[in-house]
């Protein structure tokens, strides 16, 4: 897939290294798309370095992890590029597309959709797997072949889902707090039947426990963060996540944390964990 060019939005000093805010048209969505990339320190000297991919949850945009997880000083010292991305295409009017806040505008939930209206723009999956890659590959100074993914919530069930689909573009994967069976649940299923239709079949395809099950596998450990004061949890299926691991033989180290709830507050704690856990397999 050819890399489409950008514009620059905003660039900013940070850490030594610089982040910036950007948009493309994209050919996945077929809408202009937001991404920010934070480059380190290293990669401002002529390196070429790895690059960390972060899909954010519900409600959030390509701006959320960047202001809020405090992610950028670890980032500078390890030397990892930041990349993140909108949650959904944006200036459709799609019939619906704002009546909620858990489904159509910031809610894409990284799947490339096959029911009208949302099939020809909602296919977030191509653009996180293949597009964004590509335009970061080909106009920033990343390493081909070091890519790591991680997200959180809806974010992080994409996180699962890309790398357990899609093993041979990723080479690092965590999560923090992912909706990790979505076809068992909720917000999953309102999501599923909206984007893909009512066969649960279908939805399959696109839960990581599910995809586990089936003999999907990740070549390479997890890394999960999940607390137990989440509001969400039940939403979150931590506990199917960590048996079809089991059952599956698929490396999963699962973290629970007492007191802990499903903001930032949580995400700016264990962040550092994550890029580290990255870092190590993306250097190696």
């Amino acid at each position: 897939m050819s890399a489409s060019a950008y514009t620059t939005r905003s660039t900013h000093a940070c850490f030594g290294g610089v982040q910036g805010f950007y948009s493309h048209a994209s050919g996945s969505t077929g809408t202009a798309m937001n991404f920010a990339v934070y480059q380190p320190p290293q990669a401002l000297a002529g390196a070429r370095v790895p690059a960390l991919y972060y899909l954010a949850g519900l409600t959030c945009t390509e701006e959320t992890f960047v202001i809020k997880a405090g992610a950028q000083r670890l980032a500078a010292e390890l030397g990892l590029m930041l990349v993140t991305c909108d949650t959904s295409p944006r200036g459709l009017n799609l019939p619906g597309e704002a009546e909620s806040w858990d489904f159509g505008l910031a809610a894409g939930f990284y799947l490339d959709a096959t029911v009208a209206p949302w099939a020809p723009h909602y296919r977030m999956g191509s653009y996180v797997n293949a597009e964004l890659p590509a335009l970061i590959e080909a106009h920033f100074p990343a390493l081909p072949g070091r890519r790591g993914l991680f997200g959180h919530s809806m974010g992080g069930h994409g996180a699962l889902v890309s790398a357990l689909r899609h093993p041979g573009v990723w080479q690092s994967l965590s999560a923090l707090a992912p909706i990790s069976h979505p076809s068992a649940v909720p917000w999953g299923q309102k999501a599923f039947r909206g984007y893909l239709g009512d066969d649960p079949a279908a939805w399959r395809a696109y839960d990581a426990c599910e995809l586990l099950k089936a003999g999907a596998r990740f070549p390479g450990p997890v890394l999960v963060d999940q607390g137990l004061g989440d509001q969400f949890l039940a939403q979150l299926q931590p506990d199917a996540l960590e048996a079809a691991a089991r059952d599956a033989d698929q490396p999963l180290t699962l973290r629970r944390h007492a007191g802990y709830d499903h903001g930032y507050y949580f995400i700016q704690t264990f962040v550092h964990d994550h890029l580290a856990h990255h870092a190590r397999l993306l250097k190696d």
